[in-house]
């Protein structure tokens, strides 16, 4: 039995949620509903001009491992933050919830503590405004072998696909990963990023990745495919599993040319901060305990449809109970 059955590899970030309205919104000049990358000035004043704000340990696949971690499996997570008051918060913060951060803050780090500003309307819109900092400077040196071929199953995030050492360190994660017969994977995290390095995704997801997660857009993008069962039928060509979340509309699940479709359930969002992290919890859960891809499928729903029925970016129903009502374990 190796030591961790879920280990991921993203951005380590604070979030700091708040509830707003549209008027504070235009006053503030936030775009709505998006994520944007803010330079460090920009951030302190978006900080400041915050009230009643809850303060998380987050990134996309933190909150994935944290929800895999929840669900009661063992989880690590691999993330650069810097030996400063928000640093130690995100570390300490990780760990109390029950995932290993394995490498510690960074000190004297070359640029502060990643956080997120994310202001949510009466919607439920999520509009976040996010400082890198330091998270973006994740390379191989972070990388453990060890952890990695310690792994069952190794999540990646896209984002930190886009600095050249970032990939060295998926590719590193990967190859350790599966030389002791784990299985590796990457959330493709935003269609921007895959324009900006869609050959090198593309050699990822063929030669290095089992399994690859990603929504309508960033699959067509990944592909530069007409529509969307073209490309799907490229992913499936290329890679064992691949997963297509369509904002609504029924989650595509392909293994080994078997197709499975599931439906997505209507919810009244609160706050849609989380949806995709927690739909990735859910999947990885099914996968790691060897459920069929109907069951991760409707697994990973159930966890997205309890994140956006409240503030914040992480589950606060029991899922292994919502999992059990609905006959799955």
């Amino acid at each position: 039995m190796k030591k961790y059955q879920v280990a991921g590899i993203g951005n380590a970030i604070v979030d700091v949620i708040t509830t707003v309205d549209d008027r504070f919104l235009e006053h503030m000049g936030i775009h709505k509903g998006i994520m944007q990358l803010v330079e460090r000035e920009r951030a302190e004043t978006l900080y400041g001009a915050m009230k009643d704000r809850q303060e998380a340990s987050g990134g996309s696949v933190c909150n994935t491992v944290a929800g895999v971690g929840a669900l009661g499996l063992r989880t690590a997570f691999v993330g650069r933050v810097r030996d400063d008051a928000l640093g130690r918060f995100f570390a300490q913060d990780t760990e109390r919830t029950g995932t290993a951060f394995v490498n510690p803050p960074v000190k004297g780090g070359e640029l502060p503590t990643s956080r997120s500003m994310i202001f949510v309307t009466p919607d439920g819109e999520r509009s976040m405004n996010t400082y890198l900092g330091i998270s973006s400077e994740v390379g191989p040196d972070d990388v453990d072998d060890a952890v990695m071929a310690d792994s069952d199953l190794v999540f990646l995030e896209g984002y930190l696909f886009d600095k050249d050492k970032g990939k060295e360190a998926f590719l590193k994660a990967a190859r350790a990963c599966r030389s002791t017969g784990g299985r590796t994977g990457i959330s493709l995290s935003d269609p921007f990023c895959v324009d900006r390095h869609r050959a090198d995704f593309r050699a990822l997801v063929a030669n290095e990745m089992d399994y690859v997660i990603g929504n309508q857009q960033e699959w067509t993008s990944l592909y530069e495919a007409n529509d969307l069962e073209e490309a799907l039928a490229q992913a499936a060509r290329d890679c064992e599993i691949v997963v297509c979340t369509r904002s609504g509309d029924p989650v595509v699940l392909i293994h080994d040319g078997r197709r499975a479709e599931v439906p997505v359930r209507p919810v009244a969002p609160v706050d849609t901060t989380g949806a995709g992290d927690q739909f990735a919890a859910g999947f990885l859960f099914g996968l790691a305990t060897g459920q069929s891809m109907e069951v991760c499928g409707r697994m990973g729903v159930i966890a997205a449809a309890e994140v956006i029925g409240h503030i914040g970016a992480r589950p606060k129903a029991d899922i292994r109970a919502l999992f059990r009502a609905e006959g799955l374990i």
